[in-house]
């Protein structure tokens, strides 16, 4: 079975969640973080409730588990549907 590979920043504490086998630090000149950085912006453009208490910040840690997982959801069928 092929395990993903992660790139990362130098940043420690990418280094202490990622199995050394599977990560390789890369300076972000390289553009292999773009991805993921881009994600992570449209995931806090998209979802108000993950960047600052607004309107539409919930007290419920489930409420914010269960947007995450709809956002997610969403994204990979655009995805798919683009793709495919």
């Amino acid at each position: 079975m092929n395990e993903a590979i992660v790139s990362s920043d130098y940043w420690n504490a990418y280094q202490a969640v990622s199995p050394s086998e599977q990560h390789r630090p890369v300076g972000k000149e390289t553009g292999e973080t773009a991805h993921i950085e881009r994600w992570n912006n449209t995931l806090q453009q998209q979802l108000a409730r993950f960047v600052r208490k607004t309107l539409s910040f919930s007290n419920c840690i489930k409420m914010h588990e269960i947007f995450l997982k709809l956002f997610i959801h969403r994204s990979n069928t655009e995805l798919l549907s683009i793709v495919g």
